[in-house]
């Protein structure tokens, strides 16, 4: 590394954008949770110990040590088991359950199931205590599990989607407000003459013809207007002329110190593999070169095109989410054996922090190519929050969701089968052992990834 400083800033760059994106997600939480009348009482930003807080009406606002996540805390999210049933304590607690179950090694087969039964039900009536714990009297109705399940949607909703909205909001600036490096019709390079792609040698020896470019008398600098009568506009367009022309004299109009110039060139033919966009099929195909290259320059694109953007990355980031087990396979062999990591492979928080330094102190980066690096790994980033929130299960976003979906078909089948009373409502809180499960597993992944990130870190090209 060239310096220390521009390393650290890039860091820090990324460790307050990962900072807003929790924040953000987390104010869509409380903005709809607020807006349905549910009681939040805490917003906070991190886990550990609290760094400060304040309090504004009914809701304590603070930042914790460890700026890795975020949550708010809402009155009532689960129900009592039962429906009208006052919260009552629970009659074991968890860990005496598992102390139960620890010390009865030697009881019947019978006997020691009933007891996992009890420390898995202890769990869920745990989460009901804890829940209950949280309405204070004369406040039951505004508790979270009173809400109508679509209100519920909404909510849980709300913060993904809020990362979703800042991803599209970085691809837009980056798309849009920067532009992207787009090859133009002015000649950046005119080739000497044209090697044949067998030959090993970058230089053009006395014996080579000249290019037809240079033949024809093209320079660096000059703006391609007409190829073969036909207005030029792009540099693709342009390429596509000059393949179709293969071995026809063409007249060629430039704009050259202000004026136009008429050339005429003759497209060598030459071979080149072409797929078949449809089958997928790799063909030999002879096709026009003249031996020129382009002069690249920021262009800003449409809106549309940032919104098709963020539609091909969520389906790219969903790819790998879909694909974790599998990959997190090769994050282990790669951590703890010989086999190198693979620049595809999923990485933590430490390796997109690494990845922000290396984009600052790289000197193989123009500064806006910088920016627009990383505008798109915090982009990337927004939309690996929103598709791993939206699995289905707790205690992620998702779980919430998938339960409050439940419902609400249950509802409408009671509904329209004019069953009375209606579904009691969906008890996630038997779910809790499950939860757990999910915990350990994400903390696991979290330290794999984290110690690979150390170990054998994937470094950018450049």
């Amino acid at each position: 590394m060239s310096s220390v400083l521009p390393f650290v800033v890039g860091v820090l760059i990324f460790v307050v954008g990962l900072a807003v994106s929790i924040a953000l997600h987390e104010l869509g939480h409380l903005t709809a949770a607020k807006a349905f009348g549910v009681k939040v009482t805490q917003y906070m930003i991190g886990f550990g110990k609290t760094l400060f807080s304040f309090r504004r009406g009914e809701t304590e606002y603070g930042v914790k040590m460890l700026p890795l996540g975020g949550y708010i805390a809402m009155i009532g999210m689960f129900p009592p088991k039962h429906p009208g049933e006052a919260p009552r304590d629970a009659s074991t607690g968890f860990y005496n359950s598992l102390v139960m179950t620890d010390g009865a090694i030697g009881a019947p087969a019978e006997e020691r199931a009933q007891q996992r039964r009890s420390v898995l039900s202890s769990m869920a009536e745990e989460a009901r205590q804890a829940s209950a714990d949280t309405i204070p009297d004369g406040e039951e109705h505004r508790a979270f599990y009173l809400l109508h399940p679509l209100k519920r949607i909404v909510i849980m909703l709300a913060g993904p989607f809020m990362n979703l909205v800042i991803a599209f909001v970085l691809i837009l600036i980056m798309l849009c407000g920067i532009g992207v490096q787009t090859a133009t019709t002015t000649v950046q390079s005119v080739s000497e003459c044209l090697k044949p792609a067998s030959s090993s040698s970058a230089t053009c020896g006395s014996s080579d013809p000249a290019s037809p470019a240079a033949a024809a008398g093209l320079k660096a600098g000059d703006r391609i207007l007409e190829y073969g009568g036909t207005p030029i506009t792009s540099w693709n367009q342009l390429s596509t002329k000059i393949q179709q022309s293969a071995g026809q004299t063409v007249p060629v109009v430039v704009e050259r110190s202000g004026e136009r110039v008429t050339l005429t060139v003759t497209p060598q033919k030459t071979h080149s593999e072409v797929t078949d966009p449809k089958t997928g099929k790799t063909s030999t195909k002879v096709v026009g070169m003249i031996g020129i290259s382009p002069t690249t320059a920021l262009q800003r694109q449409s809106p549309a095109t940032a919104l098709a953007t963020t539609g091909q990355q969520l389906g790219q980031v969903a790819g790998v989410v879909v694909n974790l087990p599998e990959r997190m396979v090769g994050v282990w062999n790669a951590a703890f054996g010989s086999s190198e990591r693979s620049v595809s492979s999923p990485v933590g928080i430490i390796g997109v922090g690494r990845m922000a330094g290396e984009i600052a102190d790289s000197s193989s980066y123009a500064f806006v190519s910088k920016i627009q690096l990383m505008l798109s790994l915090l982009a990337s980033l927004n939309l690996a929050l929103f598709v791993f929130n939206m699995i289905p299960l707790l205690p992620l976003d998702g779980g919430h969701i998938a339960g409050a979906i439940w419902e609400w078909l249950k509802r409408g089948w009671f509904k329209a089968t004019r069953r009375e009373p209606g579904p009691k409502p969906v008890d996630m809180a038997r779910l809790m052992p499950l939860t757990y499960a999910v915990i350990i597993v994400l903390g696991a992944m979290s330290l794999l990834l984290a110690y690979a990130d150390i170990v054998k870190p994937i470094t950018l090209p450049g």
